[in-house]
């Protein structure tokens, strides 16, 4: 009996251990004229669930209309290399995604409530947005210098309307008057509760309506097939 009550009080605490630890989003994206990068991780419970996903290069498909992307996903403490290829991405794999979204939104009641919800609870512990440009010409550089400061200040308002940011973000736009040249370099950090992030996801399923979706692409057809064996 003693034995029974100190399982049960060993699953509690590791519960609430698991409900206030914090989850954290790390994104990486650098782009250099041709040069392209970025890299994904998400840490939680002190880095004991870890997962790493890059993609290094990113270039055009000169036999066809597409974006050809190279990537590396690696998962635990460790950061065990779990699979590396190429893959493409099209205009039918975006028509693809953007019919997945849609329905998406169709089977959850009131999906853009939920995700505010959540969103409230996402913390932005670090951000550095740093863009380096240059036309060739003096005129038409400070114009694009203009418009990209406009559209950081926009998307920086959403950022801090609907998630909490936590630290002063650091955001540059360097003209290059003598060359022509487009550099981004982009680093944020997310953080949320693991418990927030649960709980998001019980409304999810708690609002959902009908049965699965079809979805197209491979990550949500997935869903659909496991659901389809399921029955």
């Amino acid at each position: 009996m003693n034995w029974l009550l100190l399982m049960l009080l060993f699953l509690i605490l590791l519960l609430i251990l698991i409900m206030f630890s914090k989850a954290s989003v790390h994104i990486d994206f650098y782009h250099g004229n041709d040069n392209d990068h970025l890299k994904v991780v998400v840490r939680a419970l002190g880095g004991l669930i870890t997962l790493r996903k890059e993609i290094p290069m990113i270039k055009v498909d000169e036999d066809s209309p597409s974006v050809v992307i190279s990537e590396e996903t690696k998962t635990g403490p460790n950061e065990t290399t779990k699979a590396q290829g190429e893959r493409s991405f099209d205009k039918a794999d975006l028509l693809d995604s953007l019919d997945d979204i849609k329905a998406l939104i169709e089977h959850v009641v009131g999906l853009h409530t939920h995700v505010r919800k959540l969103l409230a609870k996402v913390k932005i512990k670090k951000l550095e947005w740093h863009t380096n440009v240059g036309i060739g010409d003096a005129a038409s550089t400070a114009i694009a210098c203009g418009a990209i400061w406009s559209v950081k200040g926009g998307i920086l308002a959403i950022l801090s309307h609907y998630m909490r940011l936590v630290a002063s973000p650091v955001v540059t736009v360097t003209p290059n008057f003598q060359r022509s040249t487009s550099q981004i370099l982009l680093k944020c950090m997310f953080q949320i509760t693991m418990g927030h992030a649960i709980w998001a996801g019980i409304k999810l399923v708690k609002y959902w309506k009908g049965g699965m979706p079809e979805f197209k692409t491979k990550p949500l057809a997935v869903l659909s097939n496991n659901n389809a064996n399921s029955i």
